[in-house]
């Protein structure tokens, strides 16, 4: 039992080392999925299909096989009824987060297939909703009765996609299907999918110019809403006016609008602000991670800023929750675009998660994810903004009361 107990004893403490290790690395509960997410997460790897557990999403080639062939499928199920290819972009999209868009015969209770449809809720036989023609023209059109609702029984048009996914799935996780847009565009370019054609009695998709017949809805405008805007863009959650602005002006210390610039601003840290590296020592981490290509921060934004100040972890679950709740009211530069370099930026992306990225000056950013997902860019600041469609919280000292 002894020379049994010695090795096996051996093997399990290497475990722990190895799992020790990986968690330290992967910056504990920081590398939470969602880090960076939105309308545009850039999770769509050259290689892969932008779900969660790799830089690359999880796709290997016979998946990515798969997932063409079903967007094909889903595509002419929308041409045959004569649906616009927005529709085509909310189901793929839909797909990719139910099932990956692979027609898997499991899931969630009794769910099934490409959508996760349920027979005991009325979208058809467990032979019916394994068939990815009949799935994808339930999800387009529902029931005959009209129960389960499709698609083409709410009104989609004037919907976010991400809203209207969840209007026909009714998901317990509803804002899940905006951050595979970037995927779902990829997958429906290798398929040769026109993402942008019109379908007849339905408006043109939003920001698009053109004559619509009018819709089933009974609206004909141009551009989505009534109002003329596009549903997909961020709502004005800042009290303000409809422009989306977060403040007025540019000047140094004050907020400046969605996409300004933004310029270097001087600041010495707070005393109780003291890392392992220092803000040259962490810059200088960041830049040389963008120029090796370590494809090792697919959504770990946190992650990655607290081991270039040379912790092993920053001690949060999340980055939206390091700057609201874990960073001192003081220390915050709400909305401030004047950040100086090695400060942390945050921007709500619309998921529980959030976003951080390191200011390196010039108005750029070291972000994992916005560049090639998993690794690390050197980007403007703004591209968080108009690539991702995320909202900028403010900057912060590189404070980590609670690292590892």
């Amino acid at each position: 039992m002894v020379k049994i107990g010695v090795p096996l004893a051996a093997i399990g403490i290497f475990a722990l080392i190895i799992f020790g290790a990986m968690a330290g690395i992967g910056g504990g509960s920081a590398s939470a999925a969602g880090c960076g997410e939105r309308g545009l997460p850039a999770d769509d790897g050259p290689h892969g299909n932008g779900g969660q557990g790799d830089p690359n999403g999880g796709a290997n080639k016979d998946l990515r096989a798969k997932q063409v062939t079903n967007a094909k499928i889903i595509d002419q199920v929308a041409v045959d009824g004569k649906l616009p290819g927005r529709a085509t972009l909310i189901a793929l999209m839909t797909a990719l987060t139910e099932s990956q868009l692979d027609n898997i015969d499991k899931g969630d209770r009794d769910s099934l297939g490409l959508f996760q449809q349920r027979p005991s809720s009325g979208w058809g036989t467990r032979e019916q909703i394994l068939d990815p023609k009949y799935a994808a023209k339930m999800f387009f059109f529902g029931g005959d009765s009209g129960d389960p609702p499709g698609l083409a029984d709410i009104r989609w048009e004037t919907m976010s996609l991400n809203d209207a996914a969840q209007a026909v799935q009714r998901s317990g996780f509803p804002n899940a299907y905006a951050p595979k847009e970037t995927q779902a565009r990829s997958i429906a370019k290798e398929a040769g999918i026109d993402l942008e054609r019109r379908g007849e009695n339905h408006p043109p998709q939003p920001g698009k110019k053109g004559s619509g017949r009018g819709s089933s809805t009974g609206r004909g405008h141009e551009n989505g809403k009534a109002d003329g805007t596009d549903p997909d863009e961020p709502k004005d959650t800042d009290g303000g006016d409809d422009n989306g602005d977060c403040g007025t002006g540019d000047a140094p210390g004050t907020p400046g609008k969605p996409g300004d610039a933004f310029h270097d601003g001087k600041a010495n840290w707070p005393a109780v602000v003291k890392n392992r590296s220092s803000t040259a020592e962490a810059i200088a981490y960041a830049r040389k991670e963008a120029e090796t290509h370590h494809s090792i921060w697919y959504q770990r934004c946190l992650a990655f800023t607290s081991i270039a100040y040379g912790w092993n972890s920053s001690g949060t679950p999340f980055a939206i929750d390091h700057y609201q709740e874990v960073m001192p009211k003081e220390m915050r530069h709400d909305g401030d675009r004047n950040p100086p370099p090695g400060a942390l930026m945050f921007w709500d992306t619309g998921h529980r998660a959030g976003h951080v990225a390191i200011y390196v000056g010039d108005g750029k950013i070291a972000s994992n994810d916005i560049g090639t997902p998993g690794e690390i860019s050197i980007v403007p600041a703004t591209d968080i903004e108009t690539k991702w469609r995320a909202k900028y919280l403010g900057w912060s000292p590189p404070y980590y009361p609670n690292a590892g």
